[in-house]
């Protein structure tokens, strides 16, 4: 029996862990990084040890220190969660010599799919099908092709390739994200399938030889081939359905496996079905599977009874009879717009309304949430952009995906950016309710990038921005309160306030109140025509007439940011100083670092002259590489960072000189 287990993860899936646990009445242990300390999987955990650093190198991937914690705090079992050691046969192996409980598949099935190109060769002979494949460049016969890290998964590692003269590069390149991600840096190419889907089937075994289908996922929506969308039980045709069943129970089959598994497959346009991967873990996307199967399913908790010995459930060795509906989303610290570029800073307001249950299942239709933060946590530059995973089940499809793009679209998610009106778009795109979706869903639809808030709107939420923190300073202030919020002596002259807008821009807006305190007039340097009356303004609350119709904005400010969440969208803006401080310039062509990283590799030298999309440098951040690419033709006149230099955000990591401007 297990009665103390330690979660060697971070974050959700931590938490996730634990809800099971506290059901069960099993004590539990957290392992934190330093910038952890504070997270709230750590003040959740019965006991918790420190592992001291902040990288994933110092920390969660630190066998000795981990097992060393479980021994410190008398764990006697350890569950990997996923990502980190989840998939590391060695993990496995020295929890087991440690006389620990391992919640996990043996190493040998571990060891079995962590190499993928050995995984492909012992599947094949199982009889699951499989794309052409190769290890090194010079044998790829055709193109497209995708380059895939071997010991990995997650979309690290991956790039898509459609001529031969981009392929050196991309290996290079994959293989070095790889062995950042997982510590191997191997890679292999198979052949690319064009408006393929991306489906998966939970397996789940025991020691007693049962090795069962729970069920099919589609993962298709996805950035950087990581997933963002994922549904159950999928829109699939019968017989593809048990298809991929039966070449997922032959794959786990293969490996006598044991616990919670996922193999993914890619379905060809032509019906056609292709093994990708197996995952000898739990996977992110576990959730909608919990919430379509009939009667109660706790995917956590069937791997701590499997751990123990205990046989899979009667009802579980033969199909699983589905209910409804369920759609998740991960909801990521990232700016979709700018290439998926993580973002960092401190979530001041993180409040997604109408949740049912978090971290476990619904006794009808509603929300669930599974998070690794709260307000107030901090989005630090080491570990992955994901901040929690909201899922949606309902009686059918469109109703699961009507109410969690409702849900995501009314958050109030203040202080760092996210993904969340991409995936609210994508959620109420035709095509996505249709069903036209396959990996390359975001490439073909651009207009699911745009913002949720229109333009034509933004002037009314800087209006509402001005109000709000006109009511501010007169609820503050120290005489003459009860006057009416931005009221003037010489009503004449109107009250002005700039803001930097969600584009960057700035905004002045120019307002005058009347003796009643209703807007007298009103005006931005954006183009607006609406006719406006106040009906209300507080500091965290103004109430707008726009043409007739009532408009609620709530506003929330932190310090000099102001957040705005409105009937059209939701935008940040920055109030700015009535009298700026001067301020140093940059050089003209300075190219600065987005977010907190390290400078991986510096591709050209000072004095070169370059081409607009030149890659001038990497930089890495979030376990991701992001190249830096010279924004016009012209000659490098600096280079301050050097490679493996640490940089913050701002910082100047190039300067290109426009070859108009460039000295001849």
């Amino acid at each position: 029996m297990i009665t103390r287990l330690l979660v060697a993860n971070r974050g959700e899936i931590a938490r996730r862990v634990f809800a099971t646990c506290r059901m069960l009445g099993i004590e539990t242990v957290a392992v934190h990084s330093d910038a952890d300390a504070d997270a709230p999987f750590v003040a959740e955990a019965d006991r918790a040890v420190r592992l001291p650093g902040n990288t994933p190198a110092e920390t969660y991937l630190r066998i000795d220190l981990i097992l060393d914690a479980a021994r410190k705090a008398g764990a006697d079992a350890v569950h990997p969660g996923y990502g980190f050691l989840a998939e590391n046969a060695e993990f496995a192996t020295a929890v087991a010599d440690a006389g620990l409980t391992w919640v996990g598949p043996p190493a040998k099935a571990i060891a079995a799919m962590g190499d993928k190109m050995a995984a492909k060769s012992l599947l094949a002979e199982a009889g699951v099908p499989m794309l052409p494949t190769w290890t090194s460049a010079d044998q790829v016969t055709g193109f497209p092709v995708l380059v895939k890290a071997s010991a990995g998964g997650g979309g690290r590692g991956m790039r898509v390739v459609r001529e031969a003269a981009g392929l050196p590069e991309a290996v290079a390149s994959a293989r070095r994200e790889a062995a950042s991600a997982f510590g191997d840096g191997t890679v292999f190419i198979e052949r690319y399938v064009e408006r393929g889907r991306h489906v998966e089937v939970q397996i789940f075994g025991d020691t007693h030889g049962t090795v069962a289908a729970l069920g099919v996922r589609e993962c298709s929506i996805q950035r950087r081939h990581q997933k963002i969308v994922e549904e159950a039980p999928g829109v699939l045709p019968y017989e593809v359905r048990e298809r991929l069943h039966d070449a997922a129970e032959a794959a786990g089959r293969a490996v006598d496996y044991v616990g919670a598994g996922t193999v993914e497959f890619l379905l060809a346009p032509d019906g056609d079905v292709y093994f990708l991967e197996m995952n000898t873990r739990l996977q992110v996307e576990h959730p909608v599977t919990e919430l379509v199967a009939l009667g109660e399913l706790d995917l956590v908790r069937l791997q701590l009874l499997v751990a123990e010995g205990e046989p899979l459930p009667e009802h579980l060795r033969g199909p699983v009879a589905v209910r409804g509906y369920a759609i998740e989303v991960r909801l990521c610290a990232e700016e979709p717009a700018q290439g998926f570029r993580p973002a960092t800073g401190t979530l001041h307001r993180f409040a997604i309304p109408g949740v049912d249950r978090e971290f476990a299942n619904l006794g009808r239709a509603g929300l669930r949430l599974d998070s690794g933060v709260v307000g107030g946590s901090v989005v630090g530059i080491h570990y992955d952009s994901m901040l929690a995973k909201v899922v949606a089940w309902a009686a059918t499809r469109t109703e699961a995906a009507r109410a969690l793009a409702g849900a995501l679209a009314r958050a109030e998610l203040h202080g760092v950016a996210t993904n969340r009106d991409l995936l609210v778009r994508v959620l109420r795109s035709p095509e996505f309710g249709a069903v036209d979706i396959d990996t390359g869903f975001l490439d073909r639809h651009p207009e699911v990038f745009e913002p949720l808030l229109p333009a034509e709107e933004v002037p009314l939420v800087a209006l509402a921005a001005a109000l709000a923190s006109a009511a501010g300073r007169r609820a503050s202030a120290p005489v003459l309160a009860g006057l009416p919020s931005g009221w003037r002596n010489v009503p004449a002259f109107p009250q002005v306030t700039r803001f930097t807008g969600p584009d960057g821009n700035e905004i002045e807006v120019r307002y005058r109140l009347n003796r009643s305190g209703g807007v007298a007039e009103w005006s931005t340097d954006l183009s607006s025509d609406a006719t406006v009356a106040l009906v209300e303004a507080y500091p965290e609350r103004v109430v707008l007439d726009v043409d007739g119709v009532r408009r609620a904005y709530r506003v929330h400010r932190q310090g000099s940011e102001i957040f705005v969440d409105g009937p059209g969208g939701a935008a940040s803006l920055t109030e700015l100083p009535r009298l700026p401080l001067p301020t140093a310039e940059l050089a003209a062509g300075s190219l600065v670092a987005p977010l907190p990283g390290a400078v991986t590799r510096v591709h050209v030298e000072v004095g070169r002259r370059v081409a607009a999309g030149d890659l001038l440098l990497t930089l890495e951040a979030m376990k991701l590489e992001h190249p830096v690419l010279a924004p016009t033709d012209g000659i490098v006149a600096e280079l301050p960072v050097p490679a493996g230099g640490q940089v913050d955000t701002g910082a100047v990591l190039a300067v290109v000189t426009p070859l108009e401007e460039a000295p001849s």
